[in-house]
């Protein structure tokens, strides 16, 4: 009897958990986001040996993902699913020729990716260029499945016409379902507000509403097509102000999501984040990491188990086969992009004794590509014989320069190097690249255009930080929002600087300014979102106003039909290429001027009412006027209440 009573405790002890772990269902998903093209580990490029470990300090590289994402499925005994939420595109040369041949989606296809969604960036070439890519990779390969959600394509343009028709084939598609081991998972995607108001060239596509698509989706997977895990690929992001992080508020407003993969934001976590029921992940940006999650289904309820962010570095060995692709990928990029310019993707253009970055100040990589604008702009539009035809400004925000340049193990900047510094866009004439284009301002709108970054770069971020070549400025960050600057010069490090006059009404005189189209788009319309307070109205020299800026397109050929763009890239390019060799090795060095910041960009913090009201604009009157009437009317009910005290009393 003894014994057999033994046997059922031993029974007993052995059948609760088998049924416990009946119930519960083991998933994993390894995610990325935000990988721009950087298909290579970087930087510098040519330092990255996938082959060999642990003996370079390069990070990221597709192939090396590509293993983690192999090794990961071998461990695993469960379903895996592979997943990205968007900006997989824009950043390095792949992108070069993506609409011809889709390199990314494809690669990511063969890497076992399932299911993606669009960044801002996939927009870049517009909605014609995103269709392109869509029909390329699908007809050379395949690629992952693509979910959108909340897109909405124009009834009065046919611009859009081309990516339309790609979304009825199911190139994009509003929800996805996979099924694994008897698991079935719901996938929809969504553009958030702040990637949609980042995305200019996606007209006239427009998003939706990110709630009210997400509440829809999740009703239609759960309610319709009965799926167990409903998983949100999200291109909104995560901020560290908690009244801005888009996904964070949308998991806290939209119940029934399990789990958000999240974009945008480049954010780099320590662990997912729980908002309510809803897991939410983001895995860095720029291949640095790979995030794997191990969850389980347990009572029709997702729990996460265990995650762990992996470092993609060079004590991973990349995947062979990946690597294989990613060479026969740089073989097209020479051939259609690079030989025309007689350079190849690892050709050696420059030295470098120390690193060039970019950062939310003045940078030496900022100054240095600004510098260039200045000086590529003028070998085309310069007449000596007309003073007023030569660039006075320079400008670029932080939001276009991607990446920093590192001296690596010998100091050689190559073209794939320079290159991730400022990768992003298209022509006007489609093809690859931002232009550049030339308007003239007067001395107020110069200084409209540094109150973007005294004002308008604290409150949106990076994406607004000014670096400028020809000006140098002080602003007091204390002072009335918009009338912040203080003083402005004009000119440069080797000719000297003058004092600029911005009075408004005194200083007639034009300044000719260089941008991208991309960032003079921004300078025109930030009048729209300040009130017209920032109101800058791009002009031509005589003054007149310039409705389209597609017409200051800087033409480097006027003798040929059209417009011959003159490409931003190509220009620091060439800036660079005409720096002098100090050392007599035949390759330019890099000046030490650049070594560091040039005092362009100063703040002089001073709560000295002298400082906050001197050279004010009307705003700071206004602002100062309120001020005042404020504390008269604070003063006057004090006089008031005490009167009607003192009265009672008596």
């Amino acid at each position: 009897m003894m014994k057999k009573t033994l046997y059922l405790i031993i029974f007993s002890f052995l059948l609760v958990p088998a049924l416990l772990l009946a119930g519960e269902k083991p998933f994993t998903i390894i995610h990325t986001n935000d990988m721009h093209s950087h298909m290579l580990g970087y930087s510098p490029n040519r330092d990255y040996t996938p082959n060999i470990v642990n003996d370079d300090k390069t990070v990221g590289g597709w192939a090396r993902i590509a293993t983690v994402i192999s090794d990961t499925k071998k461990a695993r005994k469960s379903p895996v699913l592979v997943l990205d939420a968007g900006d997989y595109m824009m950043g390095t040369l792949f992108h070069m020729v993506g609409r011809e041949y889709a390199f990314e989606l494809r690669t990511m296809k063969q890497m076992g990716y399932e299911v993606v969604t669009l960044g801002n960036h996939e927009f870049d070439l517009m909605p014609r260029g995103l269709a392109r890519i869509l029909e390329s990779g699908t007809n050379l390969g395949g690629i992952p499945a693509v979910v959108s959600s909340n897109l909405i394509f124009s009834k009065e343009s046919d611009k859009d016409d081309s990516l339309e028709k790609a979304y009825e084939k199911g190139l994009i598609r509003p929800w996805h379902i996979i099924k694994k081991d008897g698991i079935t998972f719901g996938f929809f995607g969504l553009m958030g507000k702040d990637a949609g108001e980042v995305a200019p060239f996606a007209s006239p596509v427009e998003f939706k509403d990110r709630v009210e698509v997400a509440r829809k989706m999740v009703a239609l997977l759960r309610n319709e097509k009965k799926v167990d895990v409903v998983i949100l690929l999200s291109h909104s992001g995560l901020w560290a102000d908690p009244e801005k992080s888009e996904d964070e508020l949308l998991a806290a407003e939209v119940p029934g999501i399990d789990i958000i993969i999240s974009g945008h934001t480049h954010t780099k976590l320590d662990k997912p984040l729980i908002v309510k029921n809803t897991i939410i992940a983001q895995a860095w940006a720029y291949c640095k990491e790979v995030s794997i999650i191990d969850f389980a289904l347990v009572d029709g309820k997702v729990v996460l188990k265990k995650n762990e962010f992996v470092a993609v570095d060079d004590s991973i060995k990349g995947d062979p086969a990946i690597m294989n692709l990613i060479n026969i990928d740089k073989t097209a990029v020479n051939m259609k992009v690079l030989a025309p310019l007689g350079l190849g993707f690892d050709s050696i253009i420059a030295h470098t004794d120390f690193e060039i970055f970019n950062e939310e100040a003045e940078s030496n990589l900022g100054n240095m590509i600004a510098d260039s604008i200045c000086w590529y702009a003028d070998k085309f539009e310069y007449d000596p014989k007309d003073p007023s035809s030569k660039i006075d400004i320079g400008v670029i925000s932080g939001g276009v320069i991607r990446d920093d340049i590192y001296p690596g193990t010998k100091g050689n900047i190559a073209v794939s190097d320079l290159f991730r510094t400022i990768p992003l866009g298209i022509g006007m004439d489609d093809t690859m690249a931002y232009p550049l284009i030339t308007i003239y301002i007067n001395a107020a709108e110069v200084k409209k255009a540094l109150e973007i970054l005294t004002t308008i770069y604290p409150l949106k971020g990076e994406d607004y930080f000014l670096q400028i070549s020809g000006l140098k400025f002080t602003y007091n960050p204390n002072r009335m929002l918009f009338d912040r600057v203080t003083e402005i010069w004009i000119g440069s490090e080797e000719k000297g600087y003058e004092l600029l006059d911005y009075s408004s009404g005194k200083n007639k005189k034009l300044y000719k300014a260089c941008a991208d189209i991309y960032n003079a788009t921004f300078l025109k319309i930030v009048g729209s979102f300040t009130k017209d307070i920032l109101k800058i109205v791009p002009k031509d020299k005589d003054g007149n106003p310039v409705s389209d800026l597609v017409t200051r397109r800087i033409d480097a050929n006027k003798t040929k039909e059209g417009i011959q763009e003159v490409k931003e890239w190509v220009g620091l390019l060439e800036y660079v290429r005409s720096f002098p060799d100090t050392n007599g090795d035949g390759i330019p060095d890099v000046p030490e001027k650049y070594k560091g910041p040039l005092g362009r960009t100063v703040a002089v913090a001073s709560l000295n009412p002298y400082r906050l009201l001197r050279r004010g604009t009307w705003v700071t009157w206004a602002g100062f006027g309120i001020i005042v009437l404020l504390l008269g009317l604070g003063a006057g009910a004090v006089v008031v209440v005490r009167r009607f005290v003192v009265k009672k009393r008596a």
